[in-house]
């Protein structure tokens, strides 16, 4: 019988180190899963990727308070509300609407009267003055015995003070007039542009003499009210 004790006890000895092996396995794995799930975490593996700029303009997307931000003052806002604004309603305004540099490229100088506006509050425009000197020009053609006969008015969209600087230098001005009417000669008659080049250099000659004597001319274009060479 003792034997037959013993026989049991001798089968059940070698079974213990197979479970202390598994259980030394299943520890290893449980080890090696937990170090891959730690360093996935710490990685960041786990957290939602924030989309890019493309990603959300292709998803209908816009970012909010971000450098491309429509609204909300960011530095892609549009130009229109920073300094990029157009000239046209800063300090270039003034230029496109009777400034110092107007006045210069007409023939005048700082310090002229303003442009006259329309008194409608809809309409930017300017108003319009014109002025006919009272008596006719009459010149002998350069070279020729033709006789050239014409009356000139004037056109301003400045005060009335370019008009009275007319009537107070008339004088002068009849005679810078003339001077410029006799350096034409008959090839000139047959000039296609011959009229519209007189009328300027008549313009530059009278304004010239305008911002000698009052600092400013103010003429911005003559017309013949009547045209004769015979």
């Amino acid at each position: 019988m003792s034997d037959a004790a013993a026989a049991p006890e001798a089968e059940e000895k070698p079974k213990k180190p197979i479970v202390k092996i598994i259980l030394a396995v299943v520890a290893l794995v449980v080890l090696i899963a937990g170090t891959m799930v730690g360093t996935l975490f710490i990685t960041g593996f786990f957290n939602k990727p924030v989309p890019t700029a493309d990603q959300m303009v292709a998803e209908g997307a816009a970012p909010e308070g971000g450098h491309g931000a429509p609204e909300g003052g960011g530095h892609g806002a549009p130009a229109a509300e920073g300094h990029g604004a157009p000239a046209a309603e800063g300090h270039g305004e003034k230029k496109a609407e009777g400034g110092h540099g107007e006045k210069k490229a007409e023939g005048g100088k700082e310090g002229g009267p303003p442009k006259l506006n329309k008194k409608s509050p809809d309409s930017q425009r300017f108003e319009y003055t014109y002025s006919q000197l009272e008596r006719e020009f009459l010149v002998n053609l350069s070279g020729s015995r033709k006789v050239m006969s014409v009356q000139i008015a004037i056109m301003t969209r400045y005060d009335e003070r370019v008009v009275e600087n007319i009537k107070k230098h008339e004088f002068a001005l009849r005679s810078v007039i003339m001077d410029a009417m006799r350096m034409t000669t008959e090839p000139d008659l047959a000039k296609p542009d011959f009229r519209k080049d007189l009328a300027i250099k008549i313009r530059d000659a009278m304004n010239t003499l305008l911002e000698k004597y009052e600092d400013f001319g103010g003429i911005e274009e003559i017309y013949f009210t009547s045209f004769i060479v015979q």
